[in-house]
């Protein structure tokens, strides 16, 4: 199971306004899989951590209206949050 998956299954049963207010993050580009997952739950937001060692549907992703961020703009302008996270 990938982690788009495993963290779905993880959420509990959610309703759907749950899922459309929400932003998945992965390590890497969602792959058929996953993407499937993410557009088949109505999840509007993507951050991605890095796509250079695999690039999977993220042209299927932005076709459907789900905005994609990669992970190095989430740091950022998220700095405070980013920081929090990692304890400084």
């Amino acid at each position: 199971m990938h982690g788009e998956m495993d963290a779905l299954e993880n959420a509990g049963r959610q309703p759907a306004s749950v899922y459309r207010q929400s932003i998945i993050y992965t390590t890497l580009s969602p792959c058929s899989m996953c993407t499937g997952a993410i557009l088949l739950y109505g999840i509007p937001k993507v951050v991605i951590s890095e796509n250079q060692s695999f690039m999977g549907e993220e042209a299927l992703l932005r076709s459907k209206g789900v905005e994609i961020q990669m992970m190095n703009h989430f740091m950022a302008e998220k700095y405070e949050l980013w920081n929090e996270d990692i304890g400084e």
